[in-house]
Parts: C-alpha cells; structure tokens; sequence
C-alpha cells in the first residue's frame, strides 16, 4: 500500500555529498565512517510533517516500503548558499566567550551553528550558512516499514522532540507524559502536535521523582 502523509515508517538512511563524503547516517557501517564511537539508533518519522527533510518526504509519499536513492538540490535539503551570512566579527567577541578562533573551527552562535574561515588581527570572518548549504545530496534510504502500533508511534515522537525516552500512558484519546517541572512548559508547545500526528490529546503530570526531591529539600 502506498506511504501517505501523517504514515509513520522506519527508515535506514545514509546522507553524502553528491561529489562524495558522508555526512549523516544510521546505518553501522556508513556511521562508522563519520563517527566509530556512535552507535546507530531506529528513525522512525511522521511522513510529511518536517521531521525530515521536506525533498525527502515528498519523495516518499505514493512510494511503497523498499530501497530508493533520492537526489536533492539545495532548494530541496538544507538551501541555497548566501553571501550576507558569511560575516565579520570583532575578535574580542571569542575572548570574553574564552573561545579561541581558529580557521575551520565550528561554535554555536546564538543557537546557530557556525563556521570560522579566517582570522586577520582584531577580526574573524564567520560563515553562518548551514554546513551543507548549497550542496547537491545523495540520500540511500531503505524504508524497512510502517509503524502502526500507536504506543511505538508516541515512543518515537517523544525520542524525537526531547532527545530521551520518557514515561507516558495511552488512555482513551489521550497520551499522558510524564516530566520533570522544568520542561512542562515546553510540552505545551507540542500539544497541537501531537494532535495533528497522532489524533491524540497531550497530557502532563509532574515525575514523582521530581516531586520527592522537592519535598526532601523543604
């Protein structure tokens, strides 16, 4: 049957340059080549819903589970290359940030992430441009699956937008998730998402770790 929007698929993928050189992968033996230290974890994803790249879900949507090589142009992955981002920056700037510029160096920047291209006395010339800007990109994706189990797709979608697996309940139409008081406010935010992906209402209730700790320090 045909991969929709909203279908939620495992995927194993790898990203290279069109001219050569990985730069992403799930895959053991691509992952190896970027990072030996990194061990490949599941990506599951809500087609069509920004968790990937845009070129790649709508290349995805109509196709069936099975291996494709996908070719994106800049306007389809990461964007095209502009001047205005490569800028100049005084150099007391990295000093009162204890940071030393040095050419080819990578910081974040506000959030951004950064590349130094040159250092030339009291200035650095910084490019704001996404790493893999303006490139042509070589996508190996093999579509193992879809995932229609609903507890596995509030699993995967909460690994995606906290970076962790936390505690959560299915009842009725409703997921309730279970978080430290730190980060309640930013589940708001996703309670539309969730909605939207799953058909399901988003919950919150205070860990009772977090709770314990509390009461000990009083």
């Amino acid at each position: 049957m045909p991969l929709q929007k909203k279908d939620f698929i495992e995927v194993e993928f790898t990203g290279r340059l069109k001219e050569g050189g990985i730069f992403d992968s799930n895959v053991k033996e691509d992952l190896k080549k970027i990072n030996p230290n990194i061990e490949p974890k599941p990506f599951v994803f809500c087609l069509g819903e920004g968790m990937f790249l845009q070129g790649i879900d709508d290349f995805l949507i109509g196709k069936e589970v099975g291996r494709y090589e996908i070719e994106l142009k800049p306007e389809n992955a990461f964007g095209s290359r502009f001047s205005e981002l490569v800028q100049t920056v005084p150099i007391k700037f990295f000093i009162e940030q204890k940071v030393n510029p040095i050419p080819g160096a990578a910081f974040t920047f506000d959030g951004k992430l950064a590349k130094i291209l040159a250092v030339s006395g009291g200035r650095v010339i910084v490019d704001f441009n996404n790493p893999l800007a303006g490139k042509v990109l070589i996508y190996n994706i093999n579509v193992l699956r879809k995932v229609d189990n609903q507890e596995e797709r509030v699993k995967h979608l909460i690994n995606f937008f906290f970076n962790q697996d936390l505690k959560f309940e299915i009842k009725e139409n409703k997921v309730i998730l279970e978080v430290d008081k730190k980060i309640a406010n930013f589940v708001e935010v996703l309670r539309e998402k969730f909605k939207d992906m799953l058909g399901l209402e988003l919950e919150t209730k205070i860990s009772e770790d977090v709770k314990s700790s509390q009461n000990t320090e009083k």
